[in-house]
């Protein structure tokens, strides 16, 4: 756009603002003659997907702020109401990250504006409450203000429908059509009040709910050491463990209450390096037999495991091993039914549900796909989400996987056994699955898409010394997935591998999700068989880059 278009869109935006702090912020780009950052502001519009919105906080519509998101929530009400929805709850939850509560109040008050109902939880909670108390309260939308593990600068803009899962297509393009149509923000009617905040009736609900994914009687003696990592997970969490009998967990205190900040980690995310430091210290300090993390908004679940072997004397479990973990546990409490996964998460769980005899499918990556898997018993993907009770919360449950998982370590205690040990007797019964990401976090999104072009146009024939014999372009869809911009191989040779390239949905990352499966005959050939899976896959590693241009 010219200098003059852009000057024109800027001022009209902060005409509309309804946010002194974006109006003043933007004011001063404009007084100050900040064209760069003005075009970057002013490029396009943030894109409502499927993940919502998501972005970082400030002034434009490239960024997330109250006037983006009260086009968002018209828009919502707007394709609700053409859905028949009119006069319908919609819940409306949100974490602790800056302008969150804002986002939220906005969203009530233009639901009630448009005629709809609107409920506001009682206070910053974890998303899965949130997920729970739209079946719970048999809304026909729900509303999750939040943005995960993101950097602190971030927030987002989650939306669910009323069977509880989060938006797939083509509801995310009909409700990106309806916000695209709001001409100004002086068209939509926000009210000062008419919405209801609820009490804590839901929220114990939702904790009564939590005690369904234990079994009566199990043993509940594992130690925890617990963070919140900054976030919304610890009180939730604390009681829902009190009401399961567990020892209280050991908290982190540094990073046990809410903080936008994030002060003590570069990303809040446990799978970041360096995230589970302070866990870990305290873990040294109360030896405890497992530690548990949740992300931010408390969706997310990491464990680690004591390991001689290791600096520090802690690991961190792979998503991968968790995920195989709990399906083990569950298909030893007897659980029936459909056992689902993310295309870009271990096979393991395959031969684990084909050995206990309980289905299994494979869906694309994010739980708004696996929770819609019929008959689903139990969902999980490999970046540390896990919905063990999809009949209360059909997304991912950081609080209840951190029950199921420490009934689990509490089970083995009781035998003398670990974690560790159940991961050992999983790789002699199935072959021994081990995977790694390749991640890179760009600041040019070019990058990914260059790197995609690459590997569309010259295919890898061969990786780690492996052959491709499958190359699939996903996104022109498979007889059991739709389409999505991805890349998936298969690879054999001495052993099996499969590589899955795509761009993350959530973040500026190319991501590539790498496994090999190694044989494993008796538990006396597990550490070379762990020897050469690593080699392995530091040399698919290595050769993606180079074939990715990376």
């Amino acid at each position: 756009m010219t200098q003059d278009d852009l000057l024109t869109q800027a001022q009209a935006w902060l005409a509309e603002d309804p946010d002194p702090e974006t109006r003043d912020e933007l004011a001063a780009l404009l007084d100050g003659g900040a064209s760069d950052e003005l075009t970057a502001r002013f490029a396009g519009t943030l894109q409502f997907g499927t993940a919502g919105l998501r972005g970082e906080l400030g002034a434009g519509p490239m960024r997330m702020n109250r006037s983006v998101v009260i086009r968002a929530a018209a828009g919502l009400a707007a394709y609700l109401k053409a859905k028949g929805e009119e006069g319908g709850l919609v819940v409306i939850g949100y974490d602790a990250r800056y302008k969150s509560a804002d986002f939220a109040r906005d969203t009530a008050a233009v639901m009630t504006g448009a005629g709809l109902r609107a409920a506001l939880l009682p206070r910053p909670l974890p998303t899965p409450v949130l997920a729970y108390a739209i079946r719970h309260l048999g809304a026909v939308a729900g509303v999750e203000v939040t943005a995960s593990h993101n950097p602190p600068r971030d927030n987002g803009y989650k939306v669910y429908l009323g069977d509880g899962s989060q938006i797939v297509p083509p509801a995310d393009a009909e409700i990106a059509a309806e916000i695209a149509a709001i001409r100004s923000l002086h068209d939509v009617p926000r009210p000062e009040d008419g919405w209801e905040t609820l009490g804590d009736e839901v929220l114990d609900a939702y904790l009564e709910r939590t005690d369904h994914v234990l079994t009566p009687g199990s043993p509940r003696t594992a130690r925890t050491v617990y963070t919140a990592m900054h976030g919304v997970g610890k009180d939730v969490l604390t009681a829902a463990f009190a009401r399961a009998g567990f020892p209280p967990p050991a908290l982190v205190a540094a990073q046990a209450e809410p903080d936008p900040a994030f002060p003590t980690v570069a990303f809040p995310n446990p799978e970041e390096p360096g995230a589970m430091d302070l866990a870990f210290e305290a873990a040294r300090a109360v030896d405890p037999d497992l530690v548990v993390a949740n992300d931010p908004d408390a969706d997310r679940c990491a464990v680690a495991v004591p390991d001689p072997a290791v600096v520090g004397g802690w690991r961190m479990l792979r998503g991968d091993e968790v995920g195989a973990l709990l399906a083990a546990h569950l298909v030893h409490k007897g659980a029936t039914g459909v056992f689902a996964e993310s295309i870009v998460s271990s096979s393991l769980l395959g031969r684990i549900a084909e050995a206990a005899g309980v289905g299994y499918e494979e869906t694309l990556t994010g739980f708004k796909w696996i929770a819609r898997v019929e008959g689903l018993r139990y969902g999980y993907e490999e970046a540390l989400g896990y919905c063990v009770d999809p009949e209360g919360v059909r997304d991912k449950d950081g609080i209840t996987a951190a029950l199921l998982v420490t009934e689990l370590a509490s089970v083995l205690k009781e035998q003398g056994r670990t974690l560790t040990d159940l991961l050992d007797d999983l790789a002699v019964e199935h072959g021994l699955h081990a995977t790694d990401q390749l991640s890179v976090r760009v600041e040019d999104l070019s990058v990914i898409a260059n790197a995609m072009a690459a590997l569309r146009e010259r295919p890898p024939v061969s990786l780690a010394g492996l052959t491709v014999v499958s190359a699939e372009d996903l996104t022109k869809g498979t007889e059991s997935l739709p389409p999505t911009d991805g890349l998936r191989y298969h690879l054999e040779g001495a052993y099996k591998a499969r590589v899955i390239v795509r761009p993350s949905g959530t973040e500026p990352k190319l991501k590539c999700y790498l496994e090999v499966v190694v044989p494993v005959a008796s538990a006396a050939d597990l550490a070379p068989a762990r020897a050469k899976a690593s080699e392995l896959l530091v040399a698919v590693k290595r050769d993606l880059s180079a074939a990715a241009g990376l």
